[in-house]
């Protein structure tokens, strides 16, 4: 059996606004993600965690920033294209983990929503999907409130 394991990691200020999108979730919030698409530091953890795995580089590769139709896009699109990728490769996505990072907003009352919506982007039962927050003890720019960051993993077998 092959057995891969990809990393990924993404972060992204905060600006003014009403929302920030997690994991696919809008959370009500008084500020929202700076970025070139909709900044869902979550999806774009895992999917940089998904393209590693297979060693095909990184988001900004496959969706470069420079290209204006990608401005606002919906960080779904960058996932599912990563799971189209592993299929296509012969692989099939064993689980993911991801580990949001900031001192808000809080991100336990949302995790399953996130869990649900990555399961169906994904294909995998949520109790294959972690989605988990820890602070940085207000030390670094999350802890400082600046932003938010993201860490993944996903492990890919081909059977």
């Amino acid at each position: 059996m092959d057995i891969r394991v990809g990393h990924g990691f993404d972060v992204h200020a905060f600006a003014p606004g009403d929302a920030v999108i997690l994991c696919g979730v809008s959370i009500p919030f008084e500020k929202r993600l700076k970025g070139h698409s909709d900044a869902d530091v979550g999806m774009h953890a895992l999917t940089d965690a998904i393209y590693g795995a297979l060693a095909e580089g990184d988001i900004g590769q496959h969706f470069p920033p420079s290209d204006p139709q990608w401005k606002g896009a919906a960080s779904d699109v960058f996932l599912r294209h990563a799971v189209g990728r592993v299929a296509a490769r012969g692989f099939e996505i064993s689980n993911v983990d991801c580990t949001l990072i900031c001192e808000f907003p809080k991100i336990g009352p949302h995790a399953d929503s996130m869990r649900t919506v990555l399961s169906g982007i994904i294909g995998l039962g949520p109790d294959r999907i972690s989605v988990k927050a820890t602070t940085s003890e207000k030390l670094g720019f999350t802890g400082r409130g600046e932003g938010i960051a993201a860490l993944a993993t996903a492990t890919l077998v081909k059977p």
